[in-house]
């Protein structure tokens, strides 16, 4: 049975782009960030974060997706980046992290809704004859 895959695009800090597929993301990225392979165009780039990421359900996929999007031009890739990322963070940073413990003490309890006379009367404009008042 075939694997899922990963089309990524990383960025460095000057924007620099650089996509590619693989079937273990964060296994990828780690490999970018530490700069296994000093001579690599990201390493010499400094090209480390994670902005943008797609899963397909195979790996063929993935490959053929990543093809297409390396033909996009850069402006494509950027809309496409800001369509997940609006802020370009690095989507890998808080990989690893401890999730801190929830704490059912911490929550506020529910506000209750009050209607005011404003949302009242608007829901008597929108509401069809005879239904407001039973």
């Amino acid at each position: 049975m075939e694997k899922g895959g990963y089309v990524y695009i990383l960025s460095s800090k000057g924007r620099r782009l650089y996509t590619g597929v693989t079937a273990q993301l964060q296994r990828r990225v780690a490999q970018h960030k530490s700069k296994s392979n000093p001579t690599s165009f990201t390493a010499r780039y400094n090209i480390d974060q994670l902005v943008y990421y797609e899963c397909c359900a195979r790996i063929g996929e993935a490959i053929a997706r990543e093809s297409m999007i390396k033909n996009m031009h850069r402006s494509r890739k950027i809309e496409m980046i800001l369509a997940m990322n609006r802020t370009w963070q690095d989507l890998s940073e808080p990989w690893g992290k401890p999730v801190p413990p929830f704490e059912e003490r911490t929550l506020r309890p529910p506000e209750t809704f009050e209607p005011t006379t404003e949302i009242l009367s608007c829901a008597q404009n929108d509401a069809p004859a005879g239904l407001i008042g039973r």
